[in-house]
C-alpha cells in the first residue's frame, strides 16, 4: 500500500471509531427516522385527499400530539401504579413456586425415588441475590427523569425536522455517492421507507391486537392489574422472539399468588395469543413486509442488544429490516449478481444491470424521486 492508500485507511479508521463514540446519538436518530417515516405516510394519505403538504404535516402532528396527550394523562398514571406494584410481587410469586416444586419433590412418586434432584431451597438462596440485583435495575431504561426527559425531546426534534422537510435530508444523503450511483440509491431509500412503514404499522396493529387479546384472557381468568400486564404484552410485542417471554413473567407471578390452575391458565392463555400472532395476525397484516428468517431476526436482536443496549434490542427489527434492503440491493443484485467468471462474461459484462438503466443514464437527474413521490413533498 502507497501513502495515499495508508491515509485513506487511517482516515476510515478515525470516522468508524468517531461513529462507535457516538452510537446512541446514531441510535436516537434512527428512532427519529421511523417516527417520521410513520407520520410522513399519514400526512401522504391526507395529501391523496387533497390537502396540501403544509396542512397535511400539521394535522398530523396535531393528531399525534393529542394522542400523546391523552395516552400520558389517561394510560401513563394507573400504568405506572400497577407496574410497581407487579415488580414488588415477582420475589413473592417465585417463592411461591419454589415453595410448590418443594411439595412435589418432597412427595414425589416411587419411580423418582432414586434420582438425585436439587432441592428448591438451595435453587431459591442461589436465585434470590440474582433477583434482588435485577429486579430494581429491570427498567433502567426509564431511571434518571432528566436524562429521558432531554431524550425524548430530542426525539420529538428530530422527527419534526424530518418532517418538515424529508427530500432536503434524502437528497443530502444521496449526495454522499457518487453522481452516476445517485439515483439507485434513492430506489433504495425509497424501498427502506416501505419496508419501514410496513413493519411499523403491522407492528402497531400486532401489539394492538395482542394487549386485547391479554386483556380479555386476564380480565376473564380474574387475575390482578389486567391494564399493567395486557400493556406490557403490548408493548414488549414490539421485539420478537424475546418480548413475549417477558410478558409472561408478571401475569404468571400474580397467578402463582392466587391458584396453581390460573398458572397453567395463564400460561395456556399466552401461548394460544402467541401462536394466533405468529401464524394468523402477523401473516395477514405484513404481507408486504420485508421478511426475515427467525434466527436473523434473533441473531439481530442479539447483536444490536450488545452494541446499543435495551434501545438496541427494540430497534433491532427495523435495522435489520434497512440492512437486509441494504444487502439485497447493494451487494446481491449490484455486485455479486454481477460478478461473472471472465469466461462467462463476453459481451455480456458490459451491459447495465436492470435496475442500473436509470441510475446509468448521462441525462438522468441524479436527484430525481419517482414522480408520485417527489410530489408529495411539496
Amino acid at each position: 500500500m502507497n501513502l495515499g492508500q495508508w491515509l485513506s485507511f487511517l482516515c476510515l479508521v478515525i470516522v468508524l471509531v468517531f461513529l462507535w463514540q457516538i452510537r446512541q446519538v446514531l441510535l436516537l436518530i434512527f428512532t427519529a427516522v421511523v417516527l417520521a417515516v410513520a407520520l410522513n405516510s399519514l400526512a401522504r394519505q391526507l395529501q391523496k385527499l387533497g390537502m396540501s403538504r403544509g396542512r397535511a404535516v400539521l394535522l398530523t402532528v396535531s393528531l399525534s400530539l393529542v394522542v400523546a396527550f391523552l395516552f400520558f394523562v389517561l394510560i401513563v398514571p394507573p400504568f405506572v401504579d400497577q407496574f410497581l406494584e407487579l415488580v414488588a410481587l415477582v420475589p413473592e410469586g417465585f417463592v411461591q413456586v419454589v415453595s410448590w416444586v418443594e411439595d412435589l419433590l418432597n412427595n414425589r412418586p416411587d419411580w423418582l425415588a432414586d434420582i438425585e434432584l436439587p432441592r428448591a431451597s438451595s435453587l431459591l438462596d442461589e436465585i434470590q441475590p440474582f433477583l434482588r440485583d435485577v429486579l430494581p435495575n429491570f427498567f433502567a431504561v426509564f431511571s434518571g427523569s432528566l436524562t429521558v426527559v432531554l431524550q425524548i425531546l430530542l426525539l420529538v426534534i428530530f422527527t419534526l425536522m424530518l418532517l418538515a422537510n424529508p427530500l432536503s435530508y434524502r437528497r443530502s444523503v444521496v449526495q454522499l455517492f457518487p453522481a452516476f450511483y445517485r439515483s439507485r440509491i434513492d430506489n433504495v431509500l425509497s424501498q427502506c421507507e416501505v419496508a419501514l412503514g410496513n413493519w411499523l404499522g403491522g407492528a402497531l396493529i400486532s401489539s394492538t391486537v395482542v394487549a386485547l387479546l391479554s386483556a380479555i384472557g386476564l380480565w376473564a381468568l380474574q387475575i390482578d392489574f389486567v391494564l399493567a400486564q395486557s400493556l406490557l404484552a403490548g408493548l414488549l410485542n414490539f421485539i420478537p422472539n424475546i418480548g413475549p417471554t417477558l410478558s409472561m413473567v408478571f401475569p404468571l407471578t400474580v397467578a402463582a399468588l392466587d391458584a396453581p390452575w390460573k398458572v397453567i391458565a395463564v400460561l395456556v392463555l399466552y401461548i394460544v395469543i402467541q401462536n394466533l400472532e405468529s401464524y394468523l395476525i402477523t401473516p395477514t397484516i405484513m404481507a408486504n413486509q420485508v421478511s426475515l428468517l427467525p434466527a436473523m431476526t434473533l441473531a439481530a436482536q442479539l447483536i444490536f442488544a450488545r452494541f446499543f443496549g435495551f434501545l438496541g434490542l427494540l430497534l433491532a427489527l427495523p435495522l435489520a429490516v434497512i440492512a437486509k434492503t441494504f444487502i439485497q440491493e447493494l451487494l446481491i443484485k449490484d455486485i455479486l449478481d454481477q460478478w461473472r467468471a471472465p469466461h462467462d462474461r463476453g459481451d455480456r459484462s458490459l451491459e447495465p444491470h436492470p435496475s442500473h438503466s436509470s441510475a446509468n443514464s448521462p441525462t438522468e437527474n441524479p436527484f430525481k424521486l419517482p414522480p408520485d413521490s417527489e410530489s408529495l413533498y411539496d
